[in-house]
């Protein structure tokens, strides 16, 4: 087998790294970066968002692992403490893994013939920063509503869980293969009218964005963050491609969102 070990800068994770890389020459397992069979992230959610990123081409054939220095995450099963235990179930690894649903993100801009496109294990958010956004929101090419507003945020099942909660947005399970559209700070007014609510969209529909100016506006995808203009068009749908985590132990999501936002199982007895 493979591996592939990604971590951040934070002291703690470059020792952990160090000790992973040495256990896995101890138990013969190979270390390769550029053709991984499985990815292992030591730092935390944002680690391994790096890391998906980094092998964004290859998931049909690589399996994450994330080891958090903190608390567990919503991609990070593991605790730095477990790195021997990691060791024996690599060992044992069997190629079972759990899959979740990433987002299709379709950049058209002004004088272009084809999209820019990219994948987001988070989500998507676009923002105008010198002025109101307007743009036309349009589901599976009906036009739905006239948006003004700081912007949007369009993010996946796991994603709800992130910036997408912060203004508003439901939770989804994973198993559900959905989008879901959150407005940023909108208008709404007798003038201006829109939904106000967050939309969840099914898997066989997409959300276009058409803005009605082309310039000034920042577009993220996950963590990066990029400086816009000449953007004509945006498109998002669930993704053909999925991402694979190896499935050695996998906590329940609900216990995720529990153990994150709440904490009544530390706090109370059952």
């Amino acid at each position: 087998m493979r591996i592939a070990v990604v971590n951040n800068n934070v002291e703690q994770s470059l020792k952990l790294a160090e000790q992973f890389r040495i256990l896995c020459l101890q138990n013969n397992l190979l270390l390769d970066d550029k053709n991984p069979d499985v990815v292992v992230t030591i730092g935390g959610d944002g680690t391994l968002l790096s890391a998906f990123h980094r092998y964004a081409h290859m998931l049909d054939q690589v399996r994450f692992v994330g080891v958090h220095t903190g608390h567990l995450g919503f991609y990070t099963d593991w605790r730095d403490y477990e790195l021997e235990d990691l060791i024996i179930s690599l060992l044992h690894d069997e190629g079972e893994s759990v899959s979740y649903p990433l987002l299709d993100v379709k950049v058209t801009y002004q004088g272009q013939k084809e999209s820019s496109h990219f994948l987001s294990l988070n989500e998507s958010t676009m923002k105008r920063i010198d002025g109101t956004m307007v743009c036309d929101v349009f589901i599976k090419d009906e036009l739905f509503e006239r948006f003004r507003g700081d912007g949007m945020c369009i993010s996946t099942p796991t994603g709800s869980t992130g910036y997408n909660k912060s203004v508003g947005g439901a939770v989804i399970h994973p198993r559900l293969e959905a989008l879901q559209l959150t407005e940023i700070a909108p208008i709404n007014n007798r003038v201006f009218r829109i939904l106000g609510s967050p939309l969840i969209v099914a898997r066989d529909e997409w959300i276009r964005i058409k803005p009605l100016t082309t310039e000034g506006f920042v577009l993220t995808i996950d963590q990066l963050t990029s400086s816009e203009k000449n953007i004509t068009e945006l498109n998002y749908c669930i993704a053909k491609e999925r991402i694979h985590f190896a499935r050695y132990r996998h906590t329940h999501f609900w216990s995720r969102v529990e153990d994150a936002f709440i904490g009544a199982k530390k706090n109370y007895e059952v």
